[in-house]
């Protein structure tokens, strides 16, 4: 079993891991972007950071399955984002959701290159 993320610093390490990825300031705030897009954000809750999602559905669907570790505050409601806790045994399902975020916003030539979504 991978050990979990601890915190931002382990989240913005493995956003850099993917390709074509930069640290560039997203409301004020250094966060891994690719295409000049972020796809994780510190977010506004102390434990947690922000994961964007591939539309509403998704994200119910994260928050239903898994509210240990995906929820949402009021200001994410009707927003395709959610709030993912650090430390929750769910590493592996983190990953592969930051990497749909990053693959999301692709281009169509960059998607070709790295295959389907995650």
């Amino acid at each position: 079993m991978t050990a979990p993320f601890r915190n931002w610093d382990e989240i913005v390490a493995y956003g850099l891991s993917l390709p074509e990825t930069e640290l560039a300031p997203f409301y004020g705030t250094p966060c891994p972007k690719v295409n000049g897009k972020a796809f994780v954000a510190p977010g506004r809750e102390a434990g947690s950071f922000c994961l964007f999602t591939n539309g509403l559905d998704e994200k119910a669907m994260l928050i239903e399955t898994d509210p240990e570790t995906f929820w949402e505050t009021p200001h994410y409601r009707a927003y395709p984002a959610l709030l993912a806790r650090f430390g929750t045994d769910a590493r592996d399902r983190l990953e592969t959701y930051v990497a749909r975020a990053w693959w999301d916003r692709l281009k169509k030539p960059q998607r070709d290159r790295y295959g389907p979504r995650p």
